[in-house]
């Protein structure tokens, strides 16, 4: 059974749970002649092809009709894509906005500390702070692959949101890994592995030639480079240790990042294929030549190409598609940008329509974006921009939350439980009321939905799920909405019908509930 098809029973067994057939006595009852749910289209209301719409879905957060037409002004999608390689030409207001909104930002690893040991602001309370910016800059910025690609590493590269002492250096490090999202893996692995906040969480700041701690030399190994299947030893895992000595963060006082050359452990090392002297006493050059070592390992960069294919192909992708963007890698110095080029122009992407499910906050972010709904800066507890992360713990995945350094699971199976299907189909619901949350946020008002004076039912379900899901209505859809609403297929809508007094909040989560959301 595939994943789309175990979402699509899941969610029909939960639509029955918690009664999503309304409406069906009404329209089945004897008394009643029987209705003929056929779609039909409304071409007025245009959608991508298949392609266009699967490339856009696998590398945004949600297909929009914005983004339909951003992709047609670019000249397709994959010059939309090309141009979004280039994040820094692309205009980006209210995502850079975001910084202000939330003080805990700006304030320096030092200052969030003494705020934190005297209970002022604690550092989980920053942390969700940074959370929400995440999220909002994920549903709002037009830097949209720079965004899925930032989320992409920071999983790989993981280091939690959570309140360790780590925290202090963590909203740096988000942005270290945001910069170079799109440029060589060499440079990121470099700013990720000797950063403040890899080395507190990881021990590296406080390892010594006296007492090397082996927590960073593994990981880098083991998650962030050749994986458990490199071919590594335990000895090899020491010397990973010694060489990363040295790099030193002051967690005590200042929080400052320093190198400490009477901490570095001097003496031949051997990881692999890399061996050295190791005479000086200052190691970082040393650090440098042996991340660019691991980055460029052949191991590396099978690990890289599956996880690559696995989070925007499939679960299980084909062996020839994971060998030929590992070659790419290879061949272009770790470059990024190479690798997803090759990756949305191999015919295993294509064939992937529909093969991934998004994850719970994958989810949220998608749902507010194609209901148009828009946030403001938040005053209170209460606010949307601040309530959007208790929406992704509600529905299974606090975002940033993995305990463990090994990052989230990036398979489906991971995120098709009951307990988030129903999470998802509730927050469906609550987004479609426009209701809650009800501070600093606007909603699309449902008579905004109506794209012309007068039409019929079916054509009206055939428009919404244009815009919705960014393709034609079926007869079941249609039949799906007819029995949510009570409304007879061919029943004409005004803007007066009772379809946009109460009963929007029913018709909207009958798309939203759909595999076609749910996937991306």
């Amino acid at each position: 059974m595939s994943d789309t098809t175990r979402l699509s029973r899941r969610a029909a067994l939960a639509a029955a749970a918690t009664g999503a057939t309304a409406g069906v006595s009404a329209i089945a009852s004897p008394s009643v002649p029987a209705v003929r749910y056929r779609s039909v289209a409304y071409a007025k209301t245009p959608v991508p092809s298949t392609a266009t719409r699967h490339l856009l879905s696998r590398f945004s957060y949600g297909v929009t009709p914005g983004l339909v037409r951003d992709a047609k002004r670019a000249g397709g999608a994959l010059n939309w894509f090309e141009q979004q390689l280039n994040p820094q030409a692309i205009d980006d207001p209210f995502a850079n906005g975001l910084d202000s909104w939330w003080p805990s930002l700006s304030r320096s690893p030092q200052q969030a500390w003494k705020m934190h040991i005297a209970e002022t602001y604690p550092g989980h309370r920053a942390m969700f702070d940074m959370s929400r910016w995440a999220l909002l800059r994920r549903a709002y910025s037009r830097r949209q692959v720079q965004e899925v690609m930032s989320e992409f590493w920071l999983n790989f590269l993981h280091v939690p949101a959570l309140s360790g002492p780590h925290f202090t250096w963590r909203i740096d490090y988000e942005k270290t890994i945001r910069a170079r999202a799109l440029g060589s893996f060499t440079d990121l692995l470099t700013a990720s592995i000797t950063h403040p906040a890899m080395l507190i969480y990881l021990d590296g700041a406080t390892s010594t030639a006296k007492e090397p701690n082996e927590n960073l030399g593994r990981e880098l190994l083991e998650l962030h480079t050749v994986g458990r299947d490199g071919g590594y030893t335990e000895a090899h895992v020491k010397d990973s240790a010694r060489i990363l000595t040295g790099w030193h963060v002051d967690v005590r006082d200042t929080w400052q990042p320093s190198y400490v050359h009477a901490d570095h452990a001097t003496g031949p090392v051997t990881v692999m294929g890399f061996t050295e002297a190791n005479a000086s006493s200052d190691g970082r050059a040393l650090t440098h030549r042996y991340l660019s070592y691991l980055a460029n390992h052949p191991a590396t960069a099978q690990q890289i190409a599956h996880r690559l294919a696995v989070s925007f192909v499939s679960d299980n992708p084909p062996a020839d598609l994971v060998d030929h963007l590992a070659k790419v890698y290879l061949d272009n110095d770790t470059q990024i940008k190479a690798v997803l080029r090759a990756l949305v122009r191999h015919p295993a992407f294509n064939a992937a329509v529909g093969a991934k499910i998004r994850t719970p906050s994958q989810d949220v972010i998608a749902t507010y974006r194609v209901l148009g709904i828009q946030v403001s800066r938040p005053r209170a507890d209460d606010s949307a921009a601040n309530r959007i992360l208790w929406d992704t713990q509600r529905v299974g995945q606090r975002v940033y939350a993995w305990p463990r350094p090994d990052g989230e699971p990036l398979v489906n199976d991971a995120w098709t439980g009951t307990s988030r299907i129903l999470g998802s189909f509730f927050l469906h619901k609550i987004l479609s009321s426009g209701r809650y949350p009800n501070q600093d946020i606007r909603y699309r008002r449902p008579v905004a939905w109506l794209p012309q004076r007068k039409m019929r039912f079916d054509q009206f379900v055939d428009h919404l799920s244009r815009q919705v899901l960014g393709r034609p209505s079926t007869d079941l859809l249609l039949k799906a909405a007819c029995q949510m609403t009570g409304i007879r297929p061919r029943e004409r809508i005004t803007k007066r019908h009772s379809l946009f007094g109460y009963k929007m909040p029913h018709l909207l989560p009958v798309l939203l509930d759909t595999p076609a959301h749910m996937t991306r």
